[in-house]
This record gives C-alpha cells, structure tokens and sequence, in this order.
C-alpha cells in the first residue's frame, strides 16, 4: 500500500547550520509516529518542513503521491490535507471559539456557515466544549484554548494531523484533558504525528517511535522496543534523563 506521507532526503539548514540531515520517513495511512529527542534535535522543524511552513535544501515530502514543498503548485491544496497544531494555540483574540473553528473552512474551503457550524459544534461537543462555543479564547484555561486549536485542525478534515508539543505550555493539571482527546482521536485512526516530551503518553499512543538526535533519525522502533531495548547509546541517555531515584 502506498504511504499516505512520504519524506525524501530532507535535508534542511538555517545558514550554515544543518538542522535536520537525510531524513527518510514513510506513514501508512492511520497510523501514529510520536518523535522524541532532546530540545534543539530538529523535531519541530520537521513538522515545519512537512507542512510547507520551512522551505527544505534538499528532497522532498509527499503527500499521497503529490509535492508539498514550498513553491510546489499544489502547495495550498497539499496544506488543506495536513492539520497542524501548535503549543501557542494561535487562536484569534477578537473571535470567539465558535467564530475560530469555522473561520478557515468557510473562507479557504467555501463551505455554507450552516454547515460549518454543525460540524463544529459536533466536535466542540466531542471535546467538551460546545457549551463555550460563544466564549472568547481569554476565558478560557490553556487546555481548553488547546482542545480549540485541535477542533479548529479537524475542521479542515486533513489526511494527517501534526502536533508540535501540544502541552508544553499547559499547567500539569491541563495536559491529562488535552492528550485524552489525541488519544480519542488516535482510537479513530487518524494519521498523527506527534512531538512531544510526555513519554508516558509517547508509549501509550504511539505505533511507532521516531528518535532524532543532531537532526538525524537514528532510531524508528515499535514503542515496547525503544522503551525496553533502545538500539543507540545515545537513546539509552536520553532515556534515563526520565528517570527519578526516590
């Protein structure tokens, strides 16, 4: 079967800096890759380049057979199919939640308000959250603010969702509501791949793990491997830096 993303020899630097070196990915279509590393390895810079928000050196991504890279002619249509989803929210102030989710599949995708609306409230209600649906992004928790940001990604009905450390900015007591929602969302069988340091979470979800180190994959592995027996020294390392004597 052929993939529904494929990533090429990536290659990708920021002036003299390589950050990600020959990358070489392929993602069937439902499954959930989690990537994992240390700050600065160049995970959120995929997710970048992936989305056609980076422009790459070298190589190309595909998705479902078709160029994504920036200056591709189908760049605008390829996005339409990728969600992505920041730590930042990047909800509009002045609009209220209801007002967020259906911004872009009316102005982008020339949907009717009246069908937008129902699907939105539809997933606003999945996430527990049609009751805020004329609520302002300021009254609500962090979490919450995240929950939109997923409904406002799932409103474009995207092939392939991204998350970029999701709950990096959430209080402790917030990121349990967030990752029960990915967690749902991986149960439908979503096309996911996630950046995250949550490696409960990590081992839970994930159908395969990623592991970056100096913008290189140097580990793919089912996740009870990479935990149990990590093929790397250096996997080892970043391993035992989740571990706590008592």
């Amino acid at each position: 079967m052929e993939p529904v993303l494929k990533i090429e020899h990536l290659n990708k630097k920021f002036d003299d800096f390589t950050v990600l070196e020959d990358i070489n990915l392929s993602i069937a279509k439902g499954e959930v890759v989690v990537i994992v590393g240390s700050s600065g390895c160049g995970k959120s810079t995929l997710l970048r380049c992936i989305n056609g928000l980076e422009d790459i050196n070298d190589g190309r991504v595909l998705l479902d057979g078709e160029t994504v890279n920036p200056g591709s002619r189908n760049l605008t249509k390829s996005r339409e199919k990728i969600g992505m989803v920041f730590q930042s929210y990047d909800l509009f102030p002045h609009k209220t939640i209801l007002e967020n989710a259906i911004l872009a599949p009316m102005k982008v995708q020339k949907r009717s308000r009246k069908e937008a609306v129902e699907e939105a409230m539809q997933l606003l209600d999945r996430v527990g959250l049609a009751s805020r649906k004329d609520s302002y992004p300021r009254q609500l928790s962090g979490g919450q603010k995240q929950r939109v940001a997923i409904v406002r990604a799932l409103m474009m009905n995207p092939e392939v969702l991204l998350f970029d450390e999701v709950t990096a900015a959430l209080d402790p007591e917030m990121v349990r509501e967030v990752l029960d929602v990915i967690l749902d969302l991986a149960k439908q069988k979503r096309t996911m791949l996630i950046v995250t340091h949550e490696m409960s979470f990590a081992k839970a979800i994930a159908d395969r793990i990623l592991f970056l180190d100096g913008g290189r994959i140097i580990e793919d592995s089912d996740p009870k491997e990479f935990f149990t027996s990590p093929k790397t020294e250096r996997a080892e390392r970043f391993l035992r830096t989740f571990e706590y004597e008592k």
